[in-house]
């Protein structure tokens, strides 16, 4: 720790000439630009969070044949990482608040780095579901990180598009993934399956593949700065400062820093019993963030990006359709993104929300009745032709609809619905509960799948209109708060102060 650090009177007079020269040579749009690049930087996590969770796609047919794999132990195989991810969510608040946001980025990269090498070279479904679930650490402490570190480096006017950065980086992570696997399997000789033109299977290059931006995610966390906010907390006073500078430009730092310090007054690690309230064990907010990631989960969204491939091929696509079909899909999740950044601080974080929910709602129910009134050929549904037309496009209008709204309306708000206190710990908890979500989702697939389509999307369908119901009723609006004004909000219907 430096002098400057120390955060003592005499410090804090020695900084104040940076301070207003600060002021003077750092613009509004020049700090607005310096937010959108430590954002952005930070994002690259989740890129590879996108990217190591969506790469095995591609490779699933491949390892059910290399393997002999029944649908049970490919739903476990592929689900695997989200146990990891739940872990590492869990663990990764409570981490960022001993060691810094940064640090734990570092710990991620290398995280990543191991996975994926250990995916690339396993020789048996056990070790490669062990690596499996190292990746999903990283996955999982990137989930939380991201967006705690967006949320407290944002001025309140960028929060919300700056936080839609990291679902950004997920669906373009996503898109990279899928757009690798497509590649990889054209190249080789014999789809995922076969020989790739530099030495071993297909499938393996697909797990390698993600080592690139696992590294370049760890070189760029060495160049940002650590969060203000726990620089403030480590009393690092100087240091928040000069951040808080770069991303205000003339905005009164002083003020800021004195409004983080009040907000963060009790300096003591945050345990989950401070999360706890007096119905149902936990805090309203820390309820609705939980049931929001779990929603987020339960309409299905990931069986499009972890099993679209399989699942158009079950329906009559050919396995280069089937992953071109994939690609398609990400690409509308791409476009729809930027949609949702667009939009989600002009409209706000519920009208996106309810609106997402009733289209959800909409395209599911009709996969439903698509795959419900296929016709069946040796026991399976048949869409090939012009009959996969309607679910192919209701598929990409339910995408659509998934990420111009929850998907990265939800991450907006678990980085900024919690007041400082308790974001990092409560952040992890819903985080946590949305990869649980996401492995239950992702482990029945193959078994629901195998009972009837229909059968599934019905689920989903019910669980969109739910969701629908639940932001109708629970759910606050947080758009333009600060931060520090989050410690009255509750889990009311439009984020009024408790009496």
């Amino acid at each position: 720790m430096t002098a400057g650090d120390s955060g003592r009177p005499a410090d804090d007079a020695a900084h104040e000439a940076a301070h207003e020269a600060a002021h003077e040579a750092t613009g509004p749009s020049h700090a607005a630009a310096t937010a959108v690049l430590l954002a952005g930087a930070a994002a690259l996590g989740g890129f590879l969070f996108g990217y190591d969770s969506s790469v095995v796609n591609g490779a699933v047919d491949a390892l059910r044949s290399q393997f002999h794999l029944n649908p049970v132990a490919v739903g476990l195989v592929v689900s695997s990482a989200l146990l990891g991810c739940a872990a590492g969510a869990w663990s990764a608040g409570p981490l960022a608040d001993r060691i810094g946001r940064v640090r734990t980025m570092l710990v991620a990269a290398a995280l990543f780095v191991a996975g994926a090498l250990g995916s690339a070279l396993a020789v048996g479904a056990a070790d490669l579901t062990f690596w499996r679930v190292v990746g999903g650490l990283a996955i999982g402490a990137a989930s939380v990180i991201a967006p705690a570190y967006i949320a407290e480096i944002a001025p309140a006017r960028l929060r919300g598009r700056l936080g839609s950065l990291q679902q950004m980086a997920i669906v373009l992570g996503i898109f990279a993934a899928l757009a690798a696997d497509y590649l990889i399997a054209r190249v080789s000789d014999g789809g995922a399956s076969g020989r790739f033109p530099w030495g071993g299977t297909a499938w393996r290059w697909m797990f390698a593949s993600a080592i690139v931006p696992a590294v370049l995610y760890g070189v760029i966390a060495t160049t940002i700065p650590e969060s203000p906010r726990y620089l403030v907390k480590k009393h690092r006073l100087g240091s928040a400062r000069q951040v808080l500078a770069r991303v205000m430009g003339r905005g009164d730092v002083d003020t800021r820093i004195g409004e983080i310090a009040r907000s963060i007054a009790a300096d003591r690690p945050v345990r989950l019993r401070d999360l706890r309230g007096r119905r149902f064990g936990l805090l309203p907010i820390v309820w609705t963030g939980i049931l929001l990631s779990v929603f987020q989960q339960f309409v299905g969204i990931n069986v499009i990006f972890y099993y679209s491939n399989s699942l158009w091929r079950a329906v009559g696509f050919t396995e280069n359709d089937a992953m071109l079909t994939s690609v398609i899909n990400s690409t509308v999740n791409v476009a729809a993104t930027l949609v949702a950044i667009a939009l989600v601080d002009r409209v706000g974080r519920r009208p996106l929300l309810l609106t997402g929910a009733a289209g959800m709602a909409v395209t599911l129910g009709t996969l439903t009745l698509c795959f419900a009134a296929a016709p069946v050929v040796d026991g399976e549904p048949r869409l090939g032709g012009p009959a996969g037309m309607v679910p192919l496009a209701a598929a990409n209008l339910y995408v659509f609809s998934f990420a111009a709204s929850w998907g990265p309306v939800v991450w907006v708000m678990l980085g900024e619905m919690f007041d400082n206190f308790i974001r990092a710990a409560a952040l992890a908890v819903a985080a946590a509960a949305q990869w649980i979500a996401n492995w239950v989702i992702t482990t029945t697939f193959p078994g629901l799948s195998g009972a009837s389509l229909g059968l599934a999307y019905g689920l989903y369908t019910l669980f969109a209109v739910l969701a629908l119901v639940f932001v109708f009723r629970a759910v606050p609006e947080t758009r333009g708060r600060e931060l520090e004004d989050m410690d009255g909000l509750t889990a009311g219907r439009r984020g009024r102060t408790p009496a």
